[in-house]
């Protein structure tokens, strides 16, 4: 547990958010792969630093909840851990490898040690394993399998693992949100662009959000795979030559947050099980 911030003493219902942190935030593994370096983020909204881990994670604070946050290293979750400290709100940060099975373990012990058993989590891991690749690199046969297997990891294997942790305590208690935080490639395969992740297994996230749904919905437990249909406004995007020329193609983390919520406020009677988010200047995918 983080010493930044406390143990759930005041028995907040506990929202856990599963890739806290974005990899184009400010010092990211995309930012310095697209920019060469880190960003100065100290004039951007707090909101938008952290992409959408980081604004979903201070919507659920500022609603009430005890976040956990993880991600696989705390420093990179120290910043948002201290917004969400001075916003009033609570929480702490917990380590998470998706790639082994026993970080998961461990990860949700310490969870439900320091924290109880989530109401809300809201699987929302990122990759970025493919966008380095080269222009005669894009078909299939070139991909590493190392690198499909990372993608395999954090897209289908993960979730299927961390739902495993959390959905019996939910079922038990005959209420929970389980949440996928997902994009326009897990509607269709699509061939792999130059520049763009390996996004295949995607389609396998959200497969595995239509199971959970008629497996658990009957349980009181509501599922939902949200599309986010465009680029995230973030330090690291915000500064691509293409959004700086049009920046109506960014979407706002915060607003995307709200709709997490919005989905986990809904009235069991009519629960949503796919949501799809789409800028207004952009056609929506299919």
């Amino acid at each position: 547990m983080s010493a930044n911030l406390a143990r759930n003493s005041k028995g907040k219902p506990v929202a856990v958010v599963v890739g806290a942190t974005s990899k184009w935030q400010s010092d990211g593994r995309n930012t310095r792969l697209a920019h060469g370096r880190a960003l100065d983020d100290s004039g951007l909204p707090v909101g938008i630093r952290w992409g959408v881990g980081g604004a979903i994670a201070q919507k659920f604070a500022r609603e009430g909840f005890f976040v956990v946050l993880t991600t696989r290293s705390e420093a990179n979750a120290s910043g948002l851990a201290a917004a969400i400290r001075d916003q009033g709100g609570d929480g702490t940060i917990v380590e998470l490898d998706l790639s082994r099975q026993d970080s998961v373990a461990a990860a949700f012990a310490t969870v439900r040690r320091d924290a109880g058993d989530p109401h809300v989590l809201v699987y929302n891991a990122g990759y970025l394993e493919g966008r380095d690749l080269p222009p005669d690199k894009e078909l299939l046969e070139h991909i590493p399998v190392e690198m499909f297997d990372t993608a395999q990891h954090i897209a289908s294997r993960g979730p299927f693992l961390v739902a495993k942790e959390v959905l019996p305590a939910m079922r038990q208690r005959g209420e929970g949100s389980f949440f996928f935080s997902n994009n326009s490639s897990s509607l269709r395969g699509r061939k792999r662009m130059t520049g763009q992740s390996l996004y295949y297994p995607r389609v396998m996230m959200r497969t595995l959000a239509q199971v959970l749904t008629e497996e658990y919905s009957e349980h009181g437990i509501h599922v939902a795979n949200v599309v986010i249909d465009g680029t995230i406004d973030s330090p690291g995007t915000r500064a691509l030559p293409k959004i700086r020329q049009n920046p109506d193609l960014v979407m706002n983390p915060e607003k995307i947050a709200e709709a997490f919520y919005y989905l986990h406020a809904q009235d069991r009677s009519c629960w949503t099980h796919e949501l799809q988010l789409t800028p207004f200047s952009t056609r929506p995918s299919n």
